[in-house]
């Protein structure tokens, strides 16, 4: 089978299993890994924070998402066979529930092996935010909106 072919396949298959509404303008993200098993732990400990379960596992690509719908999570091996890397610039934002997920969320990854990038706290008036690395180098933010 042929990449294409290979990624079609799988993209049919997550985006039947993510209820979506009129509002979301985003199916999924998907960030790289080196370390297929060390991104499964993080993530999972981690997207456990939001509700999020796996619903999707292959050998290469593990999807995650929450049970009330909306944008869902992955990891993969690069599918070009080329040596993963850390896309600069690149950056996903999760959001939370409030200031206490994104202290704890921003808590959890730290635990779990991620780097700091920026602790929690107001970035501008209203967004109050913390910044992370995973294992592999890709930068996370958690956020809300407050007051």
């Amino acid at each position: 089978m042929s990449i294409s072919a290979k990624f079609a396949t799988k993209y049919d298959l997550l985006i039947s299993r993510i209820p979506t509404t009129e509002f979301d303008m985003i199916g999924y993200t998907s960030l790289g890994t080196a370390d297929m098993v060390r991104s499964e732990r993080f993530y999972d400990a981690l997207l456990a924070e939001f509700g999020a379960k796996q619903i999707m596992h292959m050998d290469d690509f593990i999807v995650w998402a929450s049970e009330n719908g909306g944008p869902a999570f992955s990891i993969h091996i690069p599918e070009n066979g080329k040596t993963y890397s850390v896309g600069n610039g690149v950056m996903i934002a999760l959001a939370a529930a409030g200031q206490a997920q994104v202290d704890r969320v921003h808590a959890k990854a730290l635990e779990l092996g991620g780097t700091d990038e920026g602790k929690p706290g107001l970035r501008a008036e209203g967004f109050y935010a913390a910044y992370f690395r995973d294992p592999d180098g890709n930068k996370l933010n958690i956020h809300c909106m407050t007051g």
